[in-house]
């Protein structure tokens, strides 16, 4: 990640305003994911930057009293798919008779497509969260259905004249995978809200609060619970640790399929004592979680493109240890490189774990790790860099 473009002033919010129209994916409060969170993330925070936001998602009726007034619902998440994506098409044509916008952001591929020739004179930028597609099959498998996704994101992605990704790795998969001109793509990394991550409470008082023991090594993470997400690796990693530092504790946060799989294989493992499934843990509890750890882990096995509970982490003050995948050394490596480990697998995950709680390997500090998350990920400097690439992309159209 090329840090001296993310430490770049960008366009001052003095700059004459432009109007935007963003097409998500869901309401973060309503189905929380990274891309969501994103979305809501700019939805809030791009106004103060000169650019005005409308927006529409699949969801429910609140989201549009939830977003300010401004985004709109065109059907229900639930909702079969050729309603979903009639819904799509149905409101752009309404926002634009409403006003045409001055760029369209796309962040959802699938409800962007369906808005095909009503915006055909505006300037479109695309935020590539990540391939759709292989995340729909992350075995790799999937025939007709995963090749019809690559086709029709790449027909979305192939019409704009801008793309903003993540990091330098999922530059490499648009431009490899869909054919994007390397010419048209700008990083901009995930943002997070610093100052609502600070909880100002001691790791002490964190633990008290959230029912934990204060006198364990404490490790955390919180992931979704896919096969993706190395978590297999992460329980099987905590056999290692456990024979070196018997007193250990991992809490794993969130919701998926693999919940049932995940607990029998703690059972299986013979490690009940020292691994907790917390499930989901609400917004206003995650800077507590991450406050009450020694250290946070990453341990994710392909499609990262970036990790955003790597700086969720970071500005809580809690160093985090990540595999060595997609974007996630381009994250924390400038701040340390002792946050990414070795390689991959159980076994460098354990070894890594067991060094950095037996004080062989230093990490930063709270203070450090809080204020590099401020530099370069809060939410205002991010919204900064997306708007001038909205910019740039008016000014090329």
């Amino acid at each position: 990640m090329n840090f001296a473009s993310i430490d770049s002033p960008g366009d001052s919010p003095g700059d004459s305003p432009i109007d935007s129209l963003q097409i998500g994916m869901h309401w973060f409060n309503e189905r929380p994911g990274g891309l969501d969170r994103m979305f809501k993330s700019l939805i809030d925070t791009l106004p103060a930057q000169g650019v005005n936001v409308r927006g529409m998602v699949a969801g429910s009726p609140n989201v549009f009293d939830a977003s300010g007034g401004r985004v709109l619902a065109f059907a229900g998440a639930q909702e079969q798919l050729g309603t979903r994506l009639w819904g799509s098409r149905t409101q752009s044509r309404v926002l634009s008779a409403a006003k045409m916008p001055d760029v369209v952001a796309s962040h959802f591929a699938l409800y962007a497509a369906p808005t095909a020739g009503v915006f055909r004179r505006v300037p479109k930028v695309v935020h590539f969260h990540g391939p759709w597609a292989a995340e729909s099959h992350p075995g790799g498998g999937g025939g007709w259905s995963r090749a019809m996704r690559i086709a029709l994101e790449r027909f979305v992605y192939r019409g704009a004249t801008r793309h903003i990704v993540l990091s330098q790795a999922f530059s490499q998969v648009l431009q490899q995978t869909y054919g994007v001109s390397e010419e048209t793509i700008r990083i901009v990394p995930g943002c997070v809200d610093v100052a609502q991550l600070n909880s100002r409470a001691t790791q002490r008082q964190a633990r008290q609060r959230l029912g934990l023991p204060h006198d364990r090594p404490q490790v955390f993470c919180m992931r979704r619970l896919v096969s993706r997400m190395g978590l297999e690796d992460l329980i099987d990693a905590m056999a290692v640790v456990k024979l070196a530092v018997p007193d250990v504790l991992l809490t794993i946060a969130g919701k998926g399929p693999l919940e049932a799989e995940l607990r029998g294989r703690i059972v299986a493992r013979g490690l009940e004592d020292n691994i907790r499934l917390a499930g989901f843990v609400p917004d206003a509890k995650v800077p507590l979680w991450y406050r009450s750890a020694d250290l946070s882990v990453v341990p994710t096995v392909a499609l990262e493109g970036f990790g955003l509970t790597t700086i969720e982490s970071l500005a809580a003050g809690t160093p985090v240890l990540v595999t060595p995948v997609g974007g996630l050394p381009e994250a924390v490596a400038p701040l340390s490189a002792d946050l990414v480990l070795e390689s991959g697998g159980y076994k460098a995950i354990g070894e890594g774990i067991v060094d950095v709680l037996l004080g062989r390997r230093t990490l930063p500090d709270a203070q450090a790790c809080r204020a590099y998350a401020r530099r370069h990920f809060d939410r205002p400097v991010i919204a900064a860099q997306v708007a001038h690439v909205y910019r740039e992309a008016i000014g090329a159209f």
